[in-house]
């Protein structure tokens, strides 16, 4: 069973800054990508920020120079530091982990419960 878990949500005034925490933990092989996503409701959940297991990182154009990801392979963690938060950052912020049992085995998706980020005054 592998499970994912976010912390570092919280309130925040426009122009703050977040750090948001991700663990995977349970029984797996490897790690490959791990990312931030975010949800509003109404809309469809979108990509924020995502890494892959060599430090390659890919940002929304929405968040570009604002917020850096990064990851601890040796403690299967991903971290996302906000900086200059706005209003229209405020959604749920899940994490994803593509986890492998094996060798052999493919990649499975999985996700965290989320974490609320709110960016208002």
């Amino acid at each position: 069973q592998v499970q994912v878990v976010e912390s570092g949500g919280g309130l925040v005034q426009p122009g703050g800054s977040l750090r948001l925490s991700c663990v995977a933990s349970g029984s797996f092989f490897s790690i490959a990508g791990m990312g931030w996503y975010r949800q509003v409701p109404g809309k469809e959940r979108e990509l924020v920020a995502v890494i892959n297991s060599g430090g390659r990182t890919n940002y929304a154009d929405s968040v570009q120079g604002r917020f850096t990801i990064s990851r601890d392979n040796a403690k299967n963690t991903v971290y996302l530091q906000m900086n200059s938060l706005k209003p229209e950052d405020t959604a749920v912020y899940y994490c994803n982990a593509a986890v492998s049992m094996g060798t052999h085995y493919p990649f499975t998706s999985y996700w965290g419960q989320g974490t609320q980020v709110t960016v208002s005054s």
